[in-house]
């Protein structure tokens, strides 16, 4: 209990010492609680639901970066899907991913797929970062993550970094391939490819 007083009251108010110690083993605390939190979290996040190699995606509507609302089953039976969550609009990784999507995009159109990128900022933020790069493929807009979370897409750094995972989708909504890679922004567009290239 002594401890305790020292450590959140004032029992030696005319020690600098002390002041200097209790403020910091009351950082230190406070360090370990933020990252016990994030920790708890990402334990959470991995445990969601989890789409897997053969599993059927959920249906799922969202609003794309021109503010219409975007129904998975009016491409599902028609077209294979290459879905993809990614953490920030304009961040470098993702405009990285995202510009290879653009560049590779008539190469998608050939293999008679469509390219969704998905993420939790607004339709406003699709809007501008669809603008400046000139991309013609899906962004929809998943605030409050609730599809990411549908996916069980993992997050990284304890929770705190949204997951960068890329889902190949047969017409029947079935996944057929996963990547999952933070750093290989480039490499989610190639192994798409790769194996949509297997489908013909």
């Amino acid at each position: 209990m002594k401890e305790l007083k020292a450590l959140f009251g004032n029992i030696y108010p005319e020690n600098k010492n002390y002041f200097k110690f209790r403020n910091f083993y009351r950082f230190y605390l406070l360090i370990y609680i933020i990252l016990f939190s994030s920790y708890l979290t990402f334990c959470q996040n991995n445990n969601l639901r989890k789409i897997n190699i053969g599993s059927r995606i959920p249906a799922f509507t969202l609003p794309d970066q021109n503010g219409n609302l975007f129904d998975i089953n009016s491409v599902l039976g028609k077209k294979s899907l290459v879905i993809y969550f990614y953490p920030k609009d304009d961040s470098p990784g993702c405009t990285k991913e995202a510009c290879s999507f653009r560049d590779k995009y008539e190469d998608f159109k050939d293999a008679n797929a469509v390219v969704i990128g998905i993420s939790g900022q607004s339709v406003e933020s699709h809007e501008e970062f669809a603008e400046r790069y000139g991309l013609s493929f899906t962004l929809l807009s998943d605030e409050g993550n609730k599809i990411r979370k549908e996916f069980g897409v993992p997050t990284n750094l304890f929770g705190l970094l949204p997951g960068r995972v890329t889902y190949v989708v047969d017409k029947n909504g079935k996944v057929i391939f996963i990547f999952n890679s933070q750093s290989k922004a480039k490499e989610h567009v190639e192994e798409a490819l790769r194996i949509l290239k297997t489908l013909r």
